[in-house]
């Protein structure tokens, strides 16, 4: 296969066991590749008529089942940070490639309709047997970020190298579909565990009954679970716990965190650098979302927090007003760590330390303890 070209898909009777190890084989490539323009002549005709008002995924799957012999497919990488990166797919691959990313996701959808699976929102309820779950691209900023590199950026994005970008940093894989005419684009996402990787220093293969050293910089087991489907701008999540791990979103978190953002907001007088607000730091700090879940906003006040800044011996910074300086996560992560109490001094040792979890205990019984 050369470098510069889009894998064309094999026939389903030449379909292999999807559940082999795959050996991801990157290939260096100069060549440049051009970012499809062209709009998906699709889109209009596959509005769902459920009460989710996007795509329809049953008519879809019968539309994708009729021209899947004609597809092509593009990988890419991305890592922790949604940097997308190009890669080449060896021709050996082709035998599994749509049984591993695309016939399960059709037949799953086909078989729904038969015993009446429903289309939900996501934001709106919970996994339930025979409900498929989707949302909105543009709520999920990473999702609609990654989509955007891909189709607009395409020149911008560089080629996978295992000594440069090391694939244990690597958080999923984006398999790109389309016609041979560019139209009809779809995503099938699968989330990169390092768990299902093998690194060529530190492993065996057995070939011809003997055990050898594992040539390969590393190999990967391609999970054959459906996980996540993009068409249009319509999210279909095949596995709940995944697409949150892959794209960091947890929208009822989020929603109370968003709530807890604008108490914060009222309570507290916060200065930010231009360009960054408390919102925007907040969705970006995991650690931050989960400690507002539980957070009583306003138990400290603004001068208290202050003080125990002080005696703390924290880097807290004002300005002239008297507001509290936010320049980025780290200050973030320490401001919220002082309305919700989490530094301690040791009474034995006098070492400070910050608390990572806390339980209230109950009103001691008897007299306190005299010094």
């Amino acid at each position: 296969m050369d470098t510069d070209e889009t894998l064309e898909m094999t026939d389903m009777s030449d379909v292999i066991d999807a559940d082999a190890e795959v050996v991801v084989e990157t290939k260096s490539t100069n060549a440049p590749v051009e970012a499809v323009e062209k709009t998906d002549d699709l889109s209009a005709e596959l509005k769902n008529k459920d009460d989710t008002n996007g795509v329809d995924i049953f008519q879809w799957a019968n539309q994708t089942d009729a021209v899947k012999n004609e597809l092509r497919v593009e990988f890419f990488l991305f890592n922790k940070n949604y940097t997308p990166y190009t890669t080449t797919i060896a021709d050996e691959l082709d035998a599994q490639i749509k049984s591993l990313f695309l016939y399960d996701i059709i037949n799953d959808v086909n078989l729904g309709a038969g015993t009446g699976l429903s289309v939900r929102d996501y934001e709106l309820v919970e996994k339930e047997d025979n409900v498929l779950l989707r949302t909105d691209l543009p709520k999920v900023g990473r999702a609609e970020t990654l989509i955007h590199l891909i189709e607009h950026e395409r020149n911008d994005i560089v080629e996978f190298s295992e000594q440069e970008h090391e694939f244990k940093r690597i958080k999923g894989i984006v398999a790109r579909f389309s016609r041979k005419d560019g139209t009809g684009v779809f995503y099938v996402i699968k989330q990169v565990s390092s768990g299902n990787t093998l690194a060529g220093a530190t492993s065996w293969e057995f070939k011809e009954g003997t055990f050898k050293p594992f040539t390969p910089d590393f190999g990967w087991k391609v999970p054959s679970d459906n996980q996540v489907l993009i068409v249009d701008k319509d999210i279909f999540i095949f596995s709940q716990s995944k697409f949150e791990r892959l794209f960091n979103y947890e929208f009822k978190k989020q929603l109370l965190a968003d709530q807890k953002v604008t108490e914060i907001e009222k309570q507290y007088k916060l200065s930010f650098p231009e360009g960054l607000d408390l919102q925007s730091l907040v969705m970006e700090k995991k650690k931050i979302v989960n400690k507002l879940q539980k957070l009583e906003v306003g138990a400290i006040t603004q001068e208290q927090a202050i003080d125990y800044a002080d005696t703390m011996q924290l880097e807290l910074m004002t300005d002239d007003e008297g507001r509290i300086i936010i320049m980025d996560g780290n200050d973030l992560d320490m401001f919220v760590n002082l309305i919700n109490e989490d530094y301690i001094t040791s009474e034995l040792t006098g070492k400070r330390y910050e608390i990572k979890s806390k339980k209230l205990l109950g009103e001691p019984e008897g007299e306190p303890p005299r010094g």
